[in-house]
This record gives structure tokens, sequence and C-alpha cells, in this order.
């Protein structure tokens, strides 16, 4: 009997100990190793996002131009909303840069290879020269799509849509790159 008695006793000791020692000195690490995964796959959200309005952003002001001022169709009033209109949406593509390059660091080195990290810090960095840039409307317009589709579609896109066009979407975003830093107008 005083031998399942002592086996009881050292079992329930080592239980407790293990257990506490488990929630001093694990679970903390744990526990923040979780945020820190969190935080980095809200921020990888964040990035898709803010490419998504910056897509929908020029879709809508390449589709929406201003009716000429001799349109009779337009009244004053319809132009100044449009035009109200069209300015939010650059409103948005501007706010849309800047976050992408200031938060560049929290999702940009959360990928593993250096392809994957170097990708979105060049387009964060050319997509906002781009809006900051003196170019045509239409111009900056075009330059935005062509940065940012390869590259959502190859962060965000469906498994079989980033093999398919993994070599063409390279391609694309190396040639806008050229094509942006090549100009002198900045």
């Amino acid at each position: 009997m005083p031998d399942t008695l002592w086996t009881i006793v050292v079992a329930a000791v080592t239980a407790v100990v293990t257990t506490t020692a488990t929630g001093v000195l694990v679970a903390p690490r744990l526990d923040a190793r979780k945020k820190r995964l969190g935080d980095v796959h809200a921020a990888r959200d964040l990035f898709g996002t803010h490419m998504l309005r910056i897509m929908s952003a020029c879709s809508q002001l390449e589709n929406l131009q201003l009716p000429p001022d001799n349109d009779p169709r337009c009244t004053p009033v319809l132009r100044e909303r449009l035009s109200g209109e069209r300015d939010r949406w650059w409103q948005q593509i501007d706010e849309a840069t800047q976050w992408l390059i200031d938060n560049i660091a929290s999702y940009a080195g959360s990928w593993l290879t250096r392809h994957l990290i170097e990708m979105p810090i060049a387009y964060a960095a050319n997509a906002r020269m781009v809006v900051l840039s003196e170019r045509e409307e239409a111009a900056k317009l075009a330059l935005l799509l062509e940065l940012t589709v390869p590259v959502q579609r190859q962060y965000f896109g469906w498994p079989w849509a980033r093999a398919r066009h993994a070599l063409v979407d390279r391609r694309t975003f190396a040639a806008t790159i050229a094509r942006i830093t090549g100009e002198v107008t900045y």
C-alpha cells in the first residue's frame, strides 16, 4: 500500500511541476509567437487589400471620364459631383500607396525566398513614385495597373493562376519597372 501511495504522490507532484513549468516557460513564448504570426498574416491581408483598392480605383478612373465642357447632358452640378468622385478615387490610390510604402517592413519580409521579398518592395516603391510623378493621368493609371496586376496575381491569386502566369508576370513586372525607371519624369 505505501508503494502505491508513493507512486500516486510522485505522479501528482510531477504533473503539477510539469504543468507549472509549461505555463511559466513555454506558454508565454507560444502566445508571443502566435501574436507575431497573426500580425504578419494581417499585414499580408492589408497588402492584398490595398492592391485591390488600387486596381479598383484605377479601373473606375479609366472608365469614368469627365464629359466635355460643352456636353449639354452634363450640368455643372453633375460635373462637380463626377469630379469629386474622381478626386476621391485618386485619394484612395494615394492613401493605398502611402500604406504600402510605410508598412513595407511588416509584410515584405514575411515571405521565405529572396524573390518573394524583393517583388513587394519594388512594387511599393515604384507604385508610390508613379502616384507622385508628374505623368499624365492616363499614363499613371496604366502603369499602376501594369504594376499591380502581376503582383496581386502572384501573391493572392489562385494557385493554378500563380503557376500558369509566374514567368509572364515576372517579365511584365520587370518590363514595367524598367519603363518607369527609364523615364526621366518623376
